[in-house]
């Protein structure tokens, strides 16, 4: 029986890449989204991946989500929690509606998304927690306290799931990426653009399916003994 697999953020950029390996590899995938009906409408026409729309920020939002996901495509094995937002500024200027803006979806949104289903998984004997994180998180960012707070956070989830989960058949890791080729860094002008690539080594820009084959890798079976870490794709911009 095929697994199900959650992808927040799914139907767009690094999440649809996601959503689309999974589905490759024979998972049937859920892929939410917050906003854009018309882009998640397209998307489920183009890969016959559903979509279902809830804001992770919301614990009781996501809840219902989640079980109308279970309730349509079976019990939840794979979590890929990849939904995120930016509200960019320096720090000075910052206000409290930026910071938590980000924090409700980039960090709450992970607990919202996981704890509905970890009972479950604890009582199958099984699971995958796979966080996209950010090298963001890793380093810092000027302009980013509140995105940079979020996703180093996020690291600290994953390891302390990993500890929790471990005898229980789950395991928890993250995914940080570096600077992608998706919409929203292919729309910054194009000397932005070219100040950001020569940071990286690797001379490019990642692309989404890069980010997309490390997430399946680690939902798989293959990666049962791998727990508690995180995988940087960022063309050696940036070493832990």
């Amino acid at each position: 029986m095929a697994r199900t697999a959650l992808v927040t953020g799914g139907s767009r950029g690094i999440g649809a890449a996601i959503s689309k390996a999974l589905k490759a590899e024979g998972y049937n995938v859920a892929a939410t989204y917050a906003g854009n009906n018309e882009a998640a409408a397209q998307f489920t026409e183009e890969t016959g991946i559903k979509t279902y729309k809830w804001n992770v920020g919301d614990y009781e939002d996501s809840k219902a989500g989640i079980a109308k996901v279970e309730e349509e495509l079976g019990p939840i094995d794979v979590v890929v929690a990849n939904a995120g937002i930016t509200r960019d500024a320096p720090f000075h200027k910052m206000t409290p509606e930026q910071w938590q803006q980000v924090i409700d979806t980039n960090l709450t949104g992970v607990f919202n998304t996981v704890h509905p289903v970890w009972p479950g998984m604890r009582e199958r004997g099984f699971g995958r927690i796979i966080v996209i994180s950010s090298i963001n998180g890793q380093k810092g960012q000027f302009a980013q306290v509140n995105y940079a707070a979020t996703k180093a956070g996020d690291l600290g989830i994953i390891k302390s799931l990993a500890q929790e989960g471990a005898a229980k058949g789950i395991t928890a890791n993250a995914v940080c990426p570096g600077y992608i080729a998706t919409e929203m860094v292919m729309a910054v002008p194009e000397k932005v653009r070219e100040s950001i690539i020569a940071q990286i080594p690797a001379g490019r820009l990642g692309e989404p399916e890069e980010i997309a084959r490390c997430v399946a890798f680690l939902a798989s079976d293959d990666a049962q003994f791998i727990n508690g870490s995180t995988i940087s794709a960022n063309g050696a911009q940036f070493f832990v």
